[in-house]
């Protein structure tokens, strides 16, 4: 079972959430980690808004890239808790590695369930978007990940080595 939190929900991405944005940033710039594109959102927020947005119809995509909808997690307090992302439809390359969900928690909010709640809510989204199943990839060794897409229904059908990193990447399915 999928623990959830009253006060927490997805949301797109919105100016009204620069500060908290920006403060995540800055505590994962501190972490090492960057999941969260930092430079353009530090630079000029509002053309990283237009990008994301651009990004979701699929314009000015670069090559191989596909439209793609980006939502914040975040909770009552306006705290960004992790970013979502539901591709609109896969290539040959993100079938075998990136699939049609990408998601990240902020490094200070792991290991509390908001891994399995951002993956529920953004099977949601994609199910409202038209998907009837969805291909999500992980690295093998990444338990955490493993776990939350399990905990999805996310069924394994296949362990292969990667074209682009060459790790052990586990590829599941989940009808919606």
């Amino acid at each position: 079972m999928i623990k959830r939190f009253d006060d927490v929900r997805l949301t797109m991405p919105s100016y009204e959430l620069k500060n908290a944005y920006l403060e995540l940033l800055d505590e994962q710039h501190q972490t090492g980690e960057d999941f969260f594109q930092s430079t353009l959102a530090q630079k000029d927020f509002g053309t990283f808004l237009d990008e994301l947005n651009s990004q979701s119809k699929g314009i000015n995509l670069p090559p191989g890239f596909v439209p793609m909808s980006t939502f914040w997690m975040i909770d009552s307090h306006q705290k960004i808790l992790g970013r979502s992302v539901v591709r609109h439809f896969l290539t040959p390359t993100l079938e075998h590695h990136g699939g049609h969900i990408g998601y990240v928690i902020r490094s200070s909010q792991r290991n509390q369930g908001y891994g399995a709640l951002i993956l529920s809510l953004t099977l949601e989204k994609a199910h409202a978007l038209g998907l009837a199943r969805v291909r999500i990839t992980c690295d093998a060794d990444n338990i955490g990940s493993v776990k939350v897409i399990e905990k999805n229904n996310g069924v394994l059908s296949a362990t292969i080595i990667s074209q682009q990193t060459g790790n052990l990447i586990s590829q599941y399915w989940i009808d919606l």
